[in-house]
């Protein structure tokens, strides 16, 4: 992951969003909270918060189902699949079900959604019970100019459409790069900006600063896209910071989520550890409840 110098306009952009919700316009853009509240009269449901196996690899390489149980004894209500570890469908579904979890999304490289790949793609996912189809990243012949990434747009409208019979979704992960303009414009905006609503905007907070790149005014520009979104801190002076500790404004991200952004899940990535990945995962928990960024009680140690 590159380290970029964070923008003047970065640091600022988080407070004038938060107090851009105050006004007629973004209450007026705000249809995904009123249908996920009903008829607006009801309480909207506390959006769940998972965590991406990335964070803890090596954990998951030596123990995927403690390190499974693990992450549901801190209080994640999901997880999402970066790699099986050489597990079946069936097996991973059984380890999930024993702990009380749902898958929130996997993380499948492009090549597995193509031509005979789709369906046992498809097929696998249905069994585990993850309706996110998220490609993390592209090869560079997907990527490597204005006129790629328009085609490429082109291919995840075509894979939209032949999941959706499916119930599922096809989403992007962002790393940096797609904040780097090619031919005037950011990749990030080729590409959302020719893609249609059904292909997920799962947008990595820490990537994207990392870019040069605010998250926040992309929840604005593509609304209702932000389907599921990663968490990630962000900090210039310590690489090594959880979440809260660095210098997103962690309030505005989530405010705009339940605003604009029909945000169905909040997805926890931790790829720097000052501890163990596992205490890591947890503090990062602990945090966003600490801060009020989400609700319940505090989450069991892990030894």
């Amino acid at each position: 992951m590159e380290s970029e110098s964070l923008s003047r306009r970065a640091l600022l952009a988080g407070s004038a969003a938060a107090a851009a919700l105050l006004t007629p316009t973004v209450r007026a853009a705000s249809g995904a909270a009123t249908r996920r509240a009903g008829n607006g009269r009801r309480p909207m449901r506390p959006t769940p918060i998972g965590l991406q196996l990335y964070s803890v690899r090596r954990d998951c390489a030596r123990d995927l189902p403690g390190t499974i149980a693990a992450v549901a004894k801190m209080g994640y209500r999901g997880v999402e699949f970066a790699g099986y570890h050489n597990r079946t469908a069936p097996q991973l579904r059984k380890m999930l079900d024993e702990n009380g979890l749902v898958c929130c999304g996997t993380h499948t490289a492009i090549d597995t959604l193509l031509a005979d790949n789709l369906m046992p793609t498809i097929e696998f996912n249905k069994i585990i019970g993850n309706k996110y189809l998220i490609v993390p990243g592209l090869p560079e012949k997907y990527r490597n100019s204005r006129q790629a990434w328009l085609d490429t747009a082109k291919l995840f409208n075509e894979l939209a459409e032949k999941v959706k019979p499916h119930g599922m979704l096809v989403g992007y992960h962002n790393h940096s790069v797609e904040f780097k303009p090619m031919d005037g414009q950011i990749p990030w905006d080729t590409f959302y900006g020719n893609t249609s609503k059904d292909v997920v905007m799962q947008i990595d907070t820490g990537n994207a600063l990392h870019g040069g790149a605010d998250p926040l005014p992309f929840l604005y520009r593509y609304p209702d896209r932000a389907i599921t979104v990663h968490l990630k801190e962000f900090s210039k002076t310590n690489k090594k910071a959880l979440i809260t500790e660095g210098e997103i404004n962690w309030k505005a991200f989530f405010a705009l989520c339940r605003a604009v952004g029909a945000t169905e899940w909040y997805i926890v990535e931790q790829e720097s550890y000052a501890y163990p990945p596992l205490k890591c995962a947890e503090l990062c928990l602990r945090n966003l409840r600490s801060a009020g960024l989400i609700r319940g009680g505090p989450a069991a140690p892990v030894r």
